[in-house]
């Protein structure tokens, strides 16, 4: 009897499964002659006796960790991987088995007999628990250049690199949750095979809320009304203590998105209250309708509307970080460093949040930022490195925590060539084919709060049209990708980064540039990047981070047509947010105007539907009052941030 399953063992798999050590290790040995001896029965069991009486066993269908060995090793050791390089190296007729084409296959074919039969039943009970209050997924089925099907769970990633094989799955979740999260992935392969999805909702749909949860967000909203109604200028203290008890509920009762919106939305307060320019209106009034948007959209989709009933924060075990770049935001009060890395065997982006409180006295720039140290490192070493931590959690959100005291000086390491050799889920070449496969998304209001979820390194072959926009105030230029995709960078002025621009126009102009890391999305039908670092032959540049005062002379480029639409709708989404601000109790005779203004302007776009629900905000409020008005703003404002992003990205 052939093992297939371990002939498919790449070195690459069995360092995820082990560590890269080990698997040197037993290279190592077999190459001096200490390798084992190999025998295999007729019911494929495979034995292995090493020169030094180490005996080890790996039986059929079982997977690496639960193999047998005399050594004193309590995990995996080098004898089992140094059996499975044995028998792969004494069955040079079988080799090829592994690269045979694309096996099409999925793990939703395991029923919870063989999951329990393989990763015990105590996991799938964990499972059956979370399945009961919903969970989300992605899944990725198998593709030529990324054979292993994998499933993006909301705190970790399993992957099945070996068909049709439950005990080689592999995740980045901590040991003591591996059965259950892998549990969990061959369930969401289940869901989405039989909805033909990509995206899916496993569970909860059919369970009643509880009453603390159901309570918890009804209090959420009721803060939300209160908010529009009295306004910003007349909220206070105890208000925003409030909100502080309602994130608190929602977290305790697992409704982590809505959580986190009433989070931002106390930031927005107490951004106001300080005088801080993280508040505006606009955003207030967005984070208002996003509140009564996850309400009302609560029973189609519980766990992907209000967010997964899993733990907020999921330990992970040994896992290897590359940095794509960082950013850099902040007030007169404080600085924030967002640092982004890709997770390469997650094939996801992670973001790592640090804040830094100010005295009255300090207004660092990014590049003053840059010497500060996180980690042990300074921060512009962090943001150009490999990072390798053994002691990281990973939040519902994506945002990762990385704990000090574990993280040695040698773990931090330059990224060299690691962007070119993250997987496809990463790295871009064909941006339009990427863009295809992305698919349609829920509303921006009601998708789940994921950060770094657009993050992507786009590969260059030419960069074109390098111009600065002096009116808003950006620098822009065209990459194309090795498909001949053009891709529209955009990158904003940062007043704490000044040297920024010029960073990156002098990155994009070098003849050596390879890569681009940034957010990839759509703006009027093209893909546009949003970008935090550029890779060329010299290194990775970190605009954000660079040394300058911005006083370098750019090109002008082209000057954009008007887009009546657009104006129309942010118009209007203006107007709602001086409402909002104001309260619409008090609501003043300018803001009346503005909004039937408006509503006259998106009339003559050809917006009659939006049109018309600020006709009915307007006419409700002249006659039946701000409490009667609250439903028709709230209508309004999702219907018109909704036509503004469909708008903005299909042009």
């Amino acid at each position: 009897m052939t093992r297939s399953d371990l002939l498919a063992l790449t070195p690459g798999t069995l360092a995820s499964l082990a560590n890269r050590g080990l698997v040197k290790r037993a290279e190592k040995d077999l190459a001096a002659g200490s390798g084992p001896v190999v025998t295999t029965g007729d019911d494929g069991t495979v034995r292995g006796t090493f020169p030094d009486g180490t005996e080890t066993v790996l039986p059929p269908g079982r997977g690496l960790d639960a193999a047998d060995c005399t050594c004193a090793a309590a995990g995996m050791c080098r004898h089992r991987i140094a059996l499975v390089l044995a028998y792969q190296s004494g069955a040079p007729e079988q080799a090829p088995a592994a690269q045979e084409p694309l096996v099409d296959w999925s793990p939703g074919e395991f029923d919870d007999d063989a999951l329990a039969a393989a990763l015990g039943r105590t996991s799938l009970t964990a499972a059956h628990r979370v399945r009961a209050r919903g969970y989300t997924a992605r899944v990725h089925r198998p593709a030529t250049d990324d054979p292993a099907p994998r499933v993006e769970l909301p705190t970790c990633t399993v992957r099945f690199p070996v068909p049709h094989a439950l005990g080689y799955a592999l995740t980045d979740a901590a040991a003591a949750l591996r059965g259950e999260v892998i549990t969990l992935a061959v369930w969401a392969f289940r869901a989405a095979d039989a909805e033909r999805a990509t995206e899916v909702s496993v569970g909860g749909r059919t369970s009643t809320p509880t009453a603390a949860a159901g309570e918890a967000l009804r209090e959420a909203v009721a803060l939300a009304d209160e908010l529009l109604l009295d306004g910003v200028p007349q909220a206070g203290p105890v208000f925003a203590g409030s909100l502080r008890r309602a994130a608190r509920a929602l977290t305790a009762t697992s409704r982590h998105w809505p959580a986190g919106a009433v989070a931002d939305l106390r930031e927005q307060l107490d951004a106001y209250t300080a005088r801080a320019t993280r508040y505006t209106p606009e955003r207030l009034a967005e984070l208002l309708a996003e509140l009564h948007a996850r309400h009302r959209a609560a029973g189609h989709d519980p766990a992907g509307v209000l967010g997964t009933a899993e733990a907020p924060v999921t330990p992970l075990r040994r896992v290897r970080l590359v940095a794509l770049g960082c950013r850099i935001g902040g007030t007169a009060r404080d600085r924030t460093a967002e640092t982004y890395f890709a997770h390469a065997d997650a094939g996801i982006a992670l973001v790592l949040r640090t804040r830094w409180d100010l005295t009255e006295d300090q207004c660092p720039t990014g590049h003053d930022l840059s010497r500060r140290r996180l980690l042990g490192s300074p921060l512009h070493a962090l943001a150009t490195a490999n990072v390798v931590s053994e002691h990281t959690a990973r939040a519902a959100d994506r945002t990762v925590t990385l704990s000090r005291g574990r993280i040695a000086a040698t773990s931090i390491t330059p990224v060299g060539s690691a962007w070119t050799e993250l997987p496809q889920a990463l790295l871009v070449r064909d941006t339009a084919a990427h863009l295809r496969a992305a698919g349609e998304r829920p509303p921006r209001l009601i998708r789940p709060r994921v950060a770094a979820d657009a993050v992507r390194v786009i590969m260059v072959d030419a960069v074109e049209g390098i111009g600065y926009d002096p009116a808003a105030q950006r620098l822009e230029a065209v990459l194309r990708d090795p498909a001949g995709n053009g891709v529209h960078l955009h990158a904003e002025y940062n007043p704490l980064c000044p040297g920024g621009l010029d960073a990156l126009a002098a990155a994009l102009a070098d003849d050596g540039i390879r890569a681009v890391s940034g957010m990839l999305g759509r703006a009027r039908g093209r893909a546009v990047l949003d970008p935090l670092a550029v890779l060329t032959a010299e290194g990775v540049t970190v605009p954000d981070l660079a040394p300058g005062a911005g006083d370098s002379t750019l090109g002008a480029t082209a000057r954009h047509r008007h887009d009546p639409i657009t104006a129309a709708l942010r118009t209007a989404l203006t107007a709602l947010a001086d409402a909002a601000h104001q309260g619409l109790r008090h609501v003043t005779p300018t803001t009346r105007t503005a909004l039937t203004d408006s509503a006259d302007r998106l009339r003559r776009t050809g917006l009659n539907g939006a049109a018309r629900l600020l006709d009915d905000l307007t006419r409700t409020l002249h006659d039946r009052g701000a409490h009667a008005a609250v439903p028709h703003w709230v209508t309004a404002h999702i219907h018109l941030t909704t036509s503004l992003d469909l708008h903005q990205e299909d042009g």
